[in-house]
């Protein structure tokens, strides 16, 4: 077989399976690549998040992790019963919850893995201030697991990777070449600067949007959401990346998408009873 045929039976092979792996991300309609099984990435998310509760330290009894679980609560809830009235199938029906605090006060940061597994950081407490405050950084978290974020990323470095292999065999070698002669991952720079990283800057601004309303709708006041990324902007000055290399939107831009979102949000997502 000469190498146009074969090209041309991979290309379609390729979109063949692309196209039966599109789907849609919840309330925004975004298309999605899911080329990944959720049931795998949960199931490895499980086992993660129970190592890294054996290996840190865990804050427990306290005013703080009562307030997470109860945010927690609350948006499991009203996210569910959201879909519900929406005549929407949930995508947490498969979820399980669970809330932990780290004792780490160096470290400004919250994460939520696949399925529902959620940590928080005492450092982040210092900019999250109040309940509010709070609520708006797990919307966030939670949001990336609701819009199955993981598995999306999955999927994309697999798509990513089998088209870098691709390209190297047709042309003769010419990108594992230049990685030897640079010494450097080129290929890997390019597809982050190029691909992944604007498209990681698009979940994340998704995660704020969904997040604001998954606030909305547990009842928080969504307000505070700005006066957090003004806070984070005190505290990262003069340290964002620009935001070509970063995988995060800056915090300015992140500021004005809030502020044209909000009275969106308020009025089309009011908190469920």
């Amino acid at each position: 077989m000469n190498r146009r045929k074969f090209l041309t039976y991979v290309g379609c092979g390729c979109c063949g399976i692309v196209i039966n792996s599109c789907t849609t991300a919840p309330i925004t309609d975004r298309k999605q690549l899911k080329l990944i099984p959720e049931a795998k990435l949960n199931a490895q998310a499980a086992q993660i998040y129970e190592k890294v509760k054996e290996k840190e330290k865990l804050i427990k009894d306290t005013k703080s992790i009562n307030d997470i679980k109860e945010i927690g609560r609350k948006m499991e809830d009203a996210i569910s019963i959201y879909f519900d009235k929406s005549n929407l199938p949930d995508p947490t029906a498969n979820f399980k919850w669970e809330y932990i605090l780290i004792d780490n006060d160096k470290i400004k940061n919250a994460w939520c893995m696949p399925g529902g597994k959620i940590a928080v950081y005492s450092g982040m407490l210092k900019i999250t201030k109040n309940t509010n405050g709070l609520a708006a950084v797990m919307g966030h978290e939670i949001a990336h697991a609701v819009a199955k974020h993981s598995v999306e990323r999955a999927s994309r470095g697999v798509l990513v990777q089998t088209g870098t292999t691709l390209i190297d065999i047709f042309s003769g070698g010419a990108l594992s070449q230049i990685n030897r002669s640079t010494g450097m991952d080129t290929v890997g720079l390019i597809s982050s600067i190029g691909i992944m990283n604007p498209f990681n800057r698009k979940q994340e601004s998704e995660a704020d949007y969904l997040g604001m309303i998954f606030s909305s709708l547990s009842g928080y006041d969504i307000r505070e959401t700005e006066k957090i990324w003004e806070r984070m902007k005190e505290e990262n000055k003069g340290k964002e990346p620009p935001q070509f290399m970063s995988t995060h939107p800056s915090s300015d831009s992140r500021i004005r998408n809030i502020q044209t979102w909000l009275n969106e949000i308020i009025i089309k997502y009011p908190p469920i009873a």
